[in-house]
Parts: structure tokens; sequence; C-alpha cells
């Protein structure tokens, strides 16, 4: 869950991006067509292998200063994505200078994703001058949903002045009435309802509200964190013995999917009617089966942090990246920018060996640069 207390929306099918990869093998998949010749396409063409990996790593970088742990990922590993970590006092201003500095070390081919959690109440990173002071979710989900589109493209537009181009927000968990015992969720008030009607009419609201100010949501976290009794970030074996594929839980994602919401999250918790072996963002079942597959989303799919959480520490870092990815996700969040090192040589060791999941490392890494694309962030 990676939480610590202390315009339309544009999705991949849309645009026509060829995301398929002929022949085990070898280098960059052919354009069919003129068409099928986006810049996405030509941008990924032009790639190595250690580059196009790079595309499908996040990691941290501290909201108030440029890390050298997250200069040495970008420079040395070609990694596209960033998340400001921590919560920061810096003003806007302030803060673009910080995201100006980053997207000056970006990749040759290609400028950062830089996101944030800007969700409100206790989980509201960026708190400096001309920031929005905003209510916890639950306030949230107490207004309309007219109005509380209306903020969101105020507090969007103010990630956006600041230079950070995704939040990772909205919530869309669904805490049921009267538990008291939702650890990443409800005992921070992160959820606009009890009620999957009321969570959808008012995370749709949020995302509609960031697409307006040209923001990237990413709706989290998936397959739904609401009926947990403990922190995937500070527990292990964290188990949904009650979510199904055909659970009134997963509307909400069911109706971002339909307005085309950017990015989903997925969490790590374990769902053990949908699968019950494995960490959800390792689980092919529910990445490319139901959340690809019966919800039908083509867009960008991210993971919860797979770089400190003790749910997945059972797993070597290496061996987290490569899962995701072979599971159907495209952007591996890591708030440990160190492990940038480990996780692409795994990911590019198991491409060696296996056409197949080099194949998805491919598809992955179009669905990104396809997303950059849209959001103006190639050159």
């Amino acid at each position: 869950m990676r939480i610590w207390v202390g315009a339309a929306v544009m999705g991949i099918a849309a645009l026509g991006v060829v995301t398929s990869c002929t022949g085990p093998g070898a280098s960059p998949p052919a354009i069919a067509s003129a068409a099928a010749a986006t810049r996405a396409q030509q941008v990924f063409n032009g790639m190595t292998d250690a580059q196009r990996v790079g595309q499908l790593l996040m990691v941290d970088c501290p909201s108030t200063r440029v890390g050298r742990s997250t200069v040495t990922a970008i420079r040395s590993y070609h990694v596209g994505s960033v998340i400001l970590d921590g919560n920061s006092t810096l003003s806007i201003a302030e803060e673009r200078s910080l995201t100006t500095a980053l997207q000056g070390r970006a990749p040759v081919h290609t400028k950062l994703f830089i996101a944030t959690d800007q969700e409100g109440g206790l989980v509201r990173r960026m708190r400096g001058p001309g920031f929005a002071t905003i209510p916890s979710a639950l306030v949230q989900g107490g207004w309309s949903p007219s109005t509380l589109q209306s903020r969101a493209t105020t507090w969007a537009r103010q990630l956006k002045s600041a230079g950070i181009n995704v939040d990772l927000a909205p919530v869309l968990d669904t805490v049921p009435a009267g538990d008291t015992n939702n650890p990443p969720i409800g005992d921070l008030d992160r959820e606009y309802g009890h009620y999957p009607s009321v969570v959808s009419a008012h995370g749709l609201a949020v995302a509609r509200g960031f697409a307006a100010a040209g923001e990237l949501a990413a709706v989290k976290h998936f397959p739904g964190l609401g009926r947990v009794t403990a922190n995937t970030d500070t527990t292990a074996g964290v188990t949904d013995s009650t979510t199904t594929s055909t659970d009134p839980y997963l509307r909400p994602f069911a109706a971002a999917v339909q307005v085309r919401v950017p990015f989903v999250m997925v969490s790590t918790a374990i769902y053990t009617r949908l699968d019950p072996n494995r960490p959800a963002a390792f689980s092919t079942r529910i990445v490319t089966g139901l959340l690809r597959g019966t919800l039908g989303f083509h867009g960008v799919v991210i993971s919860d942090d797979l770089g400190a959480a003790r749910q997945v520490s059972g797993y070597s870092v290496g061996g987290r990246a490569w899962r995701f990815i072979n599971a159907g996700g495209d952007i591996v969040l890591t708030v440990n920018a160190s492990q940038a090192a480990t996780m692409t040589a795994a990911i590019l060791t198991r491409m060696r060996t296996d056409a197949t999941f080099k194949k998805k490392v491919y598809a992955a890494t179009l669905r990104v640069l396809t997303a950059k694309q849209a959001h103006g962030l190639l050159p």
C-alpha cells in the first residue's frame, strides 16, 4: 500500500498502438502500417532492451531534494518514472524546481512520469504553500460528485504546476460499514464510503477532475484492500478471503476502466478466491485474466510497492520485478531506488531465456510509451 502516517482520460486502446511482438526473439516488433507508426513505436524501435526495461521501473525520490540513488537509477538504468516519497512543505515553485531538475536527468528517449500520493487527509505528500489542505476521502465522499470533481481539478492543477504529472489516487477500495479493523484504508479514512456505489461515484469524480487538469490518475488498490485486516507495507501474509471475480466491491474499478482511467495500481495482498498461491501483483489470473481480460483494461498497470513492503519480503528483489511483468503488469514501483540495478538485471536475464516473457516486456514498454505520448512526455 506504500503509505506511512506521519480533458477526458485516454486509454491505450483508444490510441491504436501496436502492442504485440513478432517472433521469439529478437529485435523490436515491426511496424505493420503507417497508422501504427506512432511516435511511441518509433521511440521503442530506437531503444536497447536495457532502455526498454528502464521504462518499466518507478523508483523513489525524496519529496524535498533530488536523491543520489534516484539519479543513479535514471542515469545508469534508464529508469523512466519517479515517485516523490515522504511529506514535503516546499512551495509549489520550490517543488517545481525539484521536478525540473529530475526531468533534466531523464533518459534520452523520454521524459519522466513523476508521481506522488496526494489523496487527502493523512495521505497528502504535498503540504507546502500553494497546495490545498485536502480533507480525507471519507469527508470528500460526503460532498456531491460535481463539487468533488471541481475541487479535484483544482488540486490536480496544483500538482501540474509543481511538475508532478501522476497522482497515485483515487482510492477505490470499499471498506464495509461497521468494519473497525482495516489498517490500510479504513483506519486512515481513505475510503470515499462504505458502499461500492458511493465509492464509484466519488472516485470517478476525482478521476475526471484530474483528467480535466491534464493530470494522470492511478486508481488503487485493485482488486481491493477494503476487507483485509493488516497493512501490506508492514505485515506479511495479508490475505483477503472474500473477494471473488464477480464481487460487487470490484464495481468501482470496473467503472474506472469504462471511463478509460490511465493507470490502475495492483495490490500485493493474497486473494484466496481469485488466486490462493501468490500476491495479486504476481498473479496472471488477477492482472491479465481479471483486470485486463474480464474488466477490459488496456492502460498502464502499476504495482503497489515491491521494494520495502513486508508482504513481498519472501521473494527476491529481482524476482518481484519479473514476476509482476510476467503477470501482465507494466511499471514496477519500488521505494528503494538502489534496487533498480537488481530489478533491471533480473528482467534482462529472464528476457534472454524466455521468449514469451520478452514479448510481455515489449508490450509493457509500448503501453508505457504510448501513455507518455498521449501526455506529451516523448520528445
